[in-house]
């Protein structure tokens, strides 16, 4: 096992991520910016290092700095966590050449599903079902709008590169085609330093639904269901729920066996999650992500397995604790992501925390690295805490998620919280009719 890992990353998944390794027996060292100097997960871990200033690309994405830190404090091994540097395999090149070991999968692992385009055709020669789309990744308007008259409106263009719902626009007529390009490609060379693109078929009202597997070196490969995370807005989830009510037991199985057959097929390993796109009964490749993912606590929450400390392990070159056999599903989970935003609009707000009091109580998770008196600085993710939840059944657990949500209390900056239980209380939702598009459509065009 590691004697001591450096965080590469910042609040809620660096707390999360510290605080699996103190149970493992683990130091840990996190870095930070000069706006995270009093941070929690600074606090918590046993040491810290300063890698820049507030912005990310100076701080959290300073490969340069974050190596030497890990090497001048004597580190094992760096964890990503989630974003920034998680699904960079020039990062986790650069750690395996300085004889740190990255937490997570390999460098030609993250390259291979990192390529939305590429990672679409090598399912479709998997035999996988994937939706009618680009053979090619392309940088030129006219190549990519005479495949979208092929395929036929409307189209998704997607940035290659892209992922966390940025670089995406619908394109529902020829007439807009250009000037979309033209934003998608401006997005994804700003956002991934790659302004391919590639199109999609856009499939209407689909259901998001992604499924969580681990892999280790000894060749044990497993899955732990699925995740529902249709509720969204501008392609980011908001909420996610473990299990999808949509999904029969036949159902439920095929999708596992087909997510581990991609797994299998890449030789993967680590951590990592397979996604679709599923409606009336049939499912779709979307793209897998190549880390841990924000939502991973349903699952925990539905399986009892710690994700975190198995993806440290599998790192470690240990067997999974555990086989597909072995795997229990109880109850449902959901997870609501609290972001310091305005709740009727969704944009981001930074604020200075005077008053604070977390949920608690049976069934009742919050992971978040909020603090009174504490600032919430405008330079970073506008998500602040995850408020997980789980009840015997899904009923149990949406009246747990009001309970919670109603006890979250926090002064200075707004969050989306009264959004949530507007949406907890929304007929549709509690009966499960939605889709990807629910907060859109049904909830009055609260993204406009």
């Amino acid at each position: 096992m590691f004697n001591r890992i450096l965080v590469a990353n910042r609040g809620e998944i660096a707390v999360r991520i510290i605080r699996a390794c103190k149970e493992l027996g683990i130091k840990t060292v996190a870095i930070h910016s000069e706006a995270d100097e009093n941070a929690l997960h600074v606090r918590f871990a046993d040491r810290s290092v300063c890698v820049g200033p507030p912005p990310s690309i100076r701080s959290y994405l300073n490969v340069p700095h974050i190596i030497s830190a890990a090497e001048i404090t004597d580190c094992d091994a760096i964890h990503p966590g989630y974003g920034f540097l998680a699904e960079n395999a020039e990062f986790a090149e650069m750690c395996e050449s300085s004889r740190i070991r990255f937490i997570g999968p390999t460098p030609d692992n993250i390259r291979m599903m990192g390529n939305k385009a590429r990672a679409r055709r090598a399912m479709d020669e998997l035999g996988i079902p994937v939706i009618q789309g680009s053979e090619e990744i392309v940088g030129h308007v006219d190549e990519l709008a005479d495949q979208a008259k092929k395929i036929g409106y409307p189209v998704v263009l997607k940035a290659s590169s892209g992922g966390g719902g940025h670089g995406m626009r619908v394109v529902r007529n020829p007439e807009d085609f250009r000037n979309l390009f033209k934003i998608v490609s401006a997005e994804a060379a700003a956002s991934f330093k790659d302004s391919l693109i590639y199109l999609e078929k856009y499939i209407e009202n689909p259901k998001h639904v992604e499924i969580q597997i681990l892999a280790d070196s000894q060749g044990n490969l497993v899955h732990l269901g699925e995740r529902d995370c249709s509720i969204q807005r501008r392609h980011q989830k908001l909420v996610e729920e473990a299990p999808c009510i949509d999904l029969g037991e036949d159902l439920r199985k095929e999708m596992g066996e087909c997510a581990l057959a991609i797994a299998r097929d890449i030789q993967y390993e680590n951590v990592g999650t397979v996604e679709f796109l599923f409606q009336d009964g049939k499912y779709y490749f979307m793209e897998m992500n190549t880390r841990i993912q924000v939502e991973h606590p349903v699952t925990e929450m539905v399986t009892g397995i710690d994700l975190v400390k198995e993806q440290i392990k599998i790192t470690a070159g240990q067997p999974l604790s555990f086989s597909q056999e072995s795997v229990r599903f109880q109850g449902h989970s959901i997870e609501c992501r609290v972001n310091s935003e305005e709740p009727d609009n969704f944009q981001p707000v930074s604020g200075y925390i005077t008053d604070l009091h977390i949920p608690g109580g049976p069934g009742i998770r919050v992971d978040t690295a909020l603090l009174a008196n504490s600032k919430i600085p405008p330079y970073y993710d506008s998500l602040i805490a995850k408020v997980i939840v789980h009840g015997m059944d899904r009923e149990d657990a949406i009246v747990k998620m009001k309970r919670a949500l109603n006890e979250f209390h926090i002064d200075g900056t707004k969050t989306i919280i009264p959004f949530y239980l507007r949406l907890l209380d929304h007929p549709d939702f509690i009966a499960g009719h939605y889709s990807t598009h629910f907060v859109d459509d049904m909830i009055g065009g609260l993204t406009d």
